[in-house]
């Protein structure tokens, strides 16, 4: 019986001395230190052995199969730093080739007008307030001069969630919920940009949501003149130095007076085109003094402090900058209009 289990020592430790490959040193495993292998079909012996053998075998068996799990850890250990150089080897990367070029994208056409107007009004000292997409009752009507029964409301057909709250049909609130806030603290000077919503066809020139950059400013002693000034500085800003404006009266329940302000024509520069239906003027926005009773709705004294607002659509102001002729166009995510973006 010894010799029998020194000559499955020396087997052994040849065959894993000749093991070239992690699987085949597994195989090497499983043959001798198996269920089935020689090692365990000796253990399996001694009961056929005497009272004074078994001991002896025993010892043999335990030393010759601590030895063989040596030799195969250590041959395994082996084989596993030869597998690595191996694949550091053929998996060298040459750190001086070219890199892939990573696609990069651009800011949305709206975006850029909007960052844009924001710089503008930024450099006059206007902040930037945001307030909720979906608005009360009272922020968007009835603190804006708009009661319940008011003929008014037709001017904005709304997206009602209940019978008090609403999409937001544009960003006046913000311009009152900031003056809440303020406390009649003054001056207020903000623009309020952000989506808005009504129930308008989606055609070329008009979408069931849009975009709006509306404006404030609450002081004492502002004019029509100060809203002329700052409108006249935000086109040439925005057009070109060229650039002139008109206002025109109109009507808008939370401003007394009210105008539509138009622009000179970018394209003919005021002459007469077809962008311009040959007047050479382009509408570009709604203006006017804020209304004494919004003044007063938002906690500031009309006898003492008076202010001038302002809202511009973000697409229109796009679709004049850019040529853009569909709204649509703004929603759709081709890449052949977004791609001429890239560079600018």
């Amino acid at each position: 019986m010894q010799e029998k289990l020194k000559q499955i020592r020396v087997d052994a430790l040849a065959e894993i001395d000749r093991v070239a490959d992690l699987q085949s040193l597994q195989s090497v495993r499983i043959k001798y230190l198996g269920k089935k292998g020689p090692i365990t079909e000796v253990l399996r012996g001694m009961g056929s052995l005497s009272p004074e053998g078994r001991p002896l075998i025993g010892k043999l068996v335990n030393e010759i199969r601590e030895e063989i799990e040596q030799v195969l850890r250590q041959k395994e250990e082996f084989l596993q730093e030869k597998e690595m150089e191996q694949r550091l080897k053929e998996e060298t990367i040459d750190v001086t080739l070219p890199g892939k070029p990573s696609i990069q994208g651009n800011r949305h056409p709206l975006t850029r007008i909007i960052e844009e107007i924001e710089n503008i009004f930024s450099g006059m000292g206007f902040e930037v307030a945001e307030g909720p997409e979906v608005e009360s009752d009272y922020y968007n009507f009835e603190a804006l001069n708009l009661p319940k029964d008011h003929p008014a409301r037709d001017m904005q057909d709304t997206f009602y969630i209940t019978d008090d709250i609403l999409m937001r049909t544009h960003t006046s609130p913000v311009q009152v919920r900031t003056m809440l806030e303020k406390k009649g603290e003054v001056p207020v000077k903000i623009i309020c940009p952000g989506k808005v919503y009504r129930r308008d066809d989606d055609d070329a020139t008009h979408s069931h949501q849009f975009t709006q950059i509306e404006g404030l400013v609450v002081d004492e002693n502002i004019s029509m003149g100060d809203l002329k000034g700052v409108l006249l500085s935000f086109a040439k800003r925005m057009f070109g130095e060229h650039s002139k404006i008109r206002l025109r009266p109109s009507f808008f329940p939370f401003t007394e007076p009210s105008a539509e302000v138009d622009v000179s024509c970018m394209i003919c520069h005021g002459e007469g085109c077809r962008v311009c239906k040959e007047t050479g003027w382009i509408e570009i926005l709604g203006a006017g003094m804020v209304h004494p009773k919004v003044l007063e709705n938002a906690g500031y004294d009309p006898n003492k402090y008076t202010g001038f607002a302002f809202g511009m659509g973000v697409e229109r102001i796009a679709m004049l900058k850019y040529g853009i002729d569909d709204i649509r166009q703004f929603y759709t995510n081709d890449l052949r209009l977004l791609n001429q973006f890239k560079r600018m």
